[in-house]
């Protein structure tokens, strides 16, 4: 047996991931993925209005709260039988683009690119730019006094860009992206009223109409961001992925070549139509674009602290139901399957299945492989391609390639807001006595789903699979491992104490643990005791 060594817990995320990895020759032999706290919101739901899902599961994450709500409306429309007005579908495109805007611009500016810029290298900025001088006697300062920490935690590697005008413009970009979120949380604040915890979209519709201006004040922003998406974010991840250092990374952190997406932002009130479209992928096939059949969805539970009887259920019928001292259990996320297979979702896995319905002449517009094409990163997804993996780079470009899509898609949205027309649909309010609903979101994370059962007119069982359920998923029962996992095996590890590259594929799946799992003890804040070695 190689060494073991456990990163834990994995920092620059959302929430609690411990990473265990088993490395033999320098390389990463086998890993496991751990969430190491409960979540119990489903527990917590039984019993309680339909509507007070719309609420309660926004406190899933103080990260993630619009997707949640936003996934848990169209649940409850589903469960009685809504029929979504265009201006709500719209408004609802908006405020959970404006959320993947500035999600997106966290990821790689606050929580990924510290993994591969040396923000030290500032200090030896010899240029004359007074914007980029006032940051170097800013990095100065706070070195000085040892407080570096807003670009803090970090493992250290030979492989930086080190180059003192190159990361010194990319820290300038670092901080400027502070704004930019700030920006992009003002959007959907306009119609959404705040964040965290909004209170913007119900049951039926939304709850702000669109008019004059607040379209303006929303475009005006977005104008803004869309501009410093394609002249600055745009260009940075290009900048990066041309590091000749960096050039493994296109293939090494392939998470096994199977990608599921259920579909994001309706296009049509039925929501048949999706921007980003539906679909699975398997063995990096981008040629067979299967149909999405949410019915082939189960969650295994043999490696997760739940009861066995958990095990396979498709989660319309799923269970939480903790089994704290289960044998050879590691995690309390389960393990989601699609068919049988482990899926990575996320930004990668939805552009995947766009370049390949693209590719296939079965999307009117060829948006991303022009923009691939535009920007020169052709020869990379070529050379993915012909390896058949898609890697730790693909996975950080596509998720900007996206971003720049989205935001430009936004414009088209809000020319087709109507003030003056209609909402919300009263269907909303009207509970039944029982029913069936889910809805099937995109997430900038990934794939969201939230299913709900209504029995008497309340509650009888909730269920939602988050992204990082899915990626961050521990073995099944057929002891396959999840994406997270396998993305992890054969990655170089020369330097053990100093894992980076483990972090560095961990980090581009931009997990959030606290959707996964968030419950703590009320009385002492105890999590499960590992022991690190």
């Amino acid at each position: 047996m190689g060494r073991l060594i456990s990163i834990d817990p994995v920092t620059r995320i959302e929430g609690h991931l411990r990473i265990d990895v088993e490395i033999e020759n320098d390389v990463v032999k086998d890993a496991w993925s751990s969430g190491t706290m409960f979540r119990g919101i489903e527990m917590l739901l039984k019993g309680k209005h339909p509507w007070d899902a719309q609420q309660v599961t926004e406190r899933i994450c103080g990260v993630c709260p619009l997707i949640h709500g936003t996934a848990a409306s169209y649940c409850l429309d589903d469960a009685m039988g809504v029929d979504l007005p265009d201006n709500a579908r719209l408004i609802r495109n908006l405020c959970l683009g404006a959320n993947y805007i500035q999600s997106h611009i966290l990821h790689f500016y606050h929580l990924a690119a510290l993994d591969y810029v040396d923000v030290k290298a500032v200090a030896k900025y010899t240029g004359k730019d007074p914007a980029l001088n006032a940051l170097k006697a800013k990095i100065l300062a706070l070195d000085k006094a040892n407080d570096l920490y807003p670009f803090l935690p970090r493992y250290e590697s030979d492989d930086y860009v080190s180059d003192p005008e190159l990361a010194t413009t990319l820290v300038s970009h670092y901080v400027q992206a502070l704004e930019m979120r700030k920006k992009a949380q003002e959007m959907l604040s306009i119609f959404y009223g705040r964040m965290p915890s909004f209170v913007g979209t119900i049951p039926g519709g939304v709850t702000t109409p669109p008019t004059i201006s607040n379209i303006a004040a929303f475009r005006a922003r977005l104008n803004e961001l869309t501009a410093w998406i394609e002249n600055v974010f745009l260009q940075d991840i290009v900048t990066v992925a041309q590091v000749s250092a960096y050039a493994p990374f296109l293939t090494l952190g392939d998470s096994g070549g199977n990608y599921l997406a259920y579909g994001g932002f309706d296009e049509d009130s039925q929501g048949k139509e999706k921007f980003f479209p539906r679909g699975v992928i398997f063995g990096n096939d981008l040629t067979k674009v299967g149909e999405m059949d949410e019915n082939k969805i189960t969650e295994s539970v043999k490696y997760s602290w739940y009861k066995d009887d958990a095990e396979n259920l498709h989660p319309k019928e799923g269970k939480t139901e903790p089994d704290l001292h289960k044998k050879d259990a590691y995690s309390f996320l389960k393990a989601p399957r699609y068919d049988g297979k482990p899926m990575e979702v996320g930004p990668m896995a939805r552009m995947l299945v766009l370049a390949g319905l693209e590719s296939a002449g079965k999307r009117k517009e060829q948006l991303l492989l022009s923009l691939i094409k535009k920007l020169g990163l052709d020869g990379a997804v070529e050379t993915c391609v012909k390896a058949g993996k898609f890697g730790i780079l693909p996975r950080h470009a596509l998720r900007v390639l996206e971003a720049k899509l989205l935001a430009d898609r936004m414009q088209e949205w809000l020319d087709q807001l109507k003030p003056g027309e209609k909402i919300w649909d009263s269907k909303g309010k009207e509970i039944p006595k029982e029913s069936y609903g889910r809805g099937l979101v995109e997430g900038p994370r990934g794939a969201l789903g939230h299913w709900i059962h209504i029995v008497g007119k309340k509650i009888e069982n909730y269920q939602a699979i988050v992204p990082t359920t899915w990626n961050a998923a521990p073995r099944d029962k057929d002891g396959v491992r999840g994406p997270i996992e396998t993305s992890l095996i054969g990655l170089p590890v020369p330097k053990p104490e100093n894992p980076i590259n483990v972090v560095r594929a961990v980090r581009s799946f931009d997990p959030c643990l606290a959707c996964a799992i968030h419950v703590i003890h009320p009385k002492h804040n105890g999590v499960k005791v590992f022991r690190v070695v």
